[in-house]
């Protein structure tokens, strides 16, 4: 039986600003791509240059059959200096939210996406106590471009946030960055993600004071699951890494998923992933089952907020691997509309190939970017993924397995 949706179902890709903007030198992680002593492999440098070449980007989605697309404006680009707003950069932003409309593509908006001012960082990021008050007053600035903006979401994966938060207060002579790209993390940082729900809950009130965009966040999910014997430490390890957050979304308009692999719990918590051939070029376990999971997790923890995944999407050269990947993990969607989940849209990561938070190598996107000539080469799985998108259908399988633990 096939699952027809709704005319409004979000069907689209994204991107974040930092990852694809190029020369965001006044952000925090430019400023440590760029020190003396580099802490990261490789830099953004020109990105892929949809700072300019946006314009471009929409109209491939677009013309593949994709009707969404969430992108962000950057806080580094808007506040450069403490209290000084970029009126330049706040047009600049409302001209890509023009373009999407004009390209029949609904803009999903986020806000904050990992980076924020250089002169942020200094005083302490999320730690510092008057960090609600700083992203107050940038969403203060932003909110009077949001007009015609449907979807908003304040605060991208506030969980790894939180966690880089916790790198820094467990080893203050270590950069949290370089802990967030090797892997090497502690848990969420308890007093950054009160301070991020604090700040998630105040930008909401600000957007829907003044636009009527539905506002949520999204929350970066592991799809736990747990070995034999070890549902105890399952709920440990959701209670430390989601349900805070997801929590924290139960009156929100929506709940963003994201969701790329599955990570089993055992005896002491979450294990890492086993090396294997399978594995995406992240590290991670091939696991396209993870986005039901996820979408199960979220819609029992928020209590049935409406579902909006934000990212998902695999790491790999191989395009018809990805094609594969995502054919599954709409499966599994499937399954979780007839369960009654309400799930409003797909929304795939990546638009574009692009910078993964130090390497370059782990490609993820729809389209292919020539990094010398920033030429785009839309791959198969543009065309694929816009005519699912076409068609607003989702196809039961004539099998569906779940991959095992």
């Amino acid at each position: 039986m096939n699952s027809t949706l709704p005319a409004e179902f979000l069907w689209g890709a994204a991107t974040s600003p930092h990852q694809t903007e190029g020369n965001n030198i006044a952000s925090d992680w430019w400023a440590l791509e760029n020190s003396r002593h580099p802490l990261l492999p490789e830099r953004s440098g020109d990105g892929v240059d949809s700072y300019h070449r946006y314009p471009e980007d929409m109209a491939l989605l677009a013309g593949a059959g994709l009707n969404a697309y969430r992108f962000g404006v950057e806080w580094a680009r808007i506040e450069p200096e403490r209290g000084h707003v970029s009126r330049a950069a706040l047009a600049h932003y409302r001209r890509m939210i023009d373009t999407a409309l004009d390209c029949g593509l609904t803009p999903v908006l986020t806000l904050h996406h990992f980076t924020g001012p250089r002169w942020f960082a200094d005083l302490g990021g999320w730690t510092n106590p008057h960090a609600v008050g700083h992203f107050a007053r940038f969403v203060s600035a932003v909110v009077p471009i949001l007009y015609e903006v449907d979807w908003v979401c304040t605060i991208n994966e506030p969980n790894m946030v939180a966690t880089m938060a916790g790198a820094q207060r467990a080893a203050p002579d270590q950069n949290a960055v370089q802990a967030f790209t090797t892997g090497v993390l502690p848990d969420p940082d308890p007093e950054a993600a009160r301070t991020l729900i604090e700040a998630h809950h105040i930008a909401a009130e600000m957007v829907r004071a003044e636009t009527d965009a539905k506002v949520g966040w999204s929350v970066a999910q592991q799809a736990f699951v747990a070995a034999p014997g070890c549902e105890d430490q399952l709920a440990e390890a959701n209670r430390l890494w989601e349900d805070p957050y997801l929590e924290a979304a139960r009156d929100d308009d929506f709940i963003g998923v994201q969701a790329y692999t599955s990570r089993l719990v055992g005896p002491d918590g979450p294990i890492p992933h086993p090396e294997d051939p399978a594995n995406t070029l992240t590290g991670w376990a091939y696991r396209p089952d993870a986005l039901g999971i996820a979408i199960r997790h979220a819609w029992q923890v928020t209590g049935g907020t409406p579902i909006l995944v934000t990212e998902n999407g695999i790491a790999t050269a191989d395009d018809s691997r990805r094609i594969a990947y995502t054919g599954e993990a709409l499966e599994h969607l499937r399954l979780a509309l007839t369960e009654g989940i309400d799930v409003r849209g797909y929304l795939h990561w990546s638009a574009l190939d692009n910078y993964e938070w130090g390497h370059w190598r782990p490609t993820f996107g729809l389209i292919g970017v020539d990094r010398t000539t920033f030429a785009r080469s839309p791959k198969p799985s543009l065309a694929w993924l816009g005519s699912v998108a076409r068609a607003n259908t989702l196809p039961a399988p004539e099998t569906l397995e779940t991959q095992p633990c």
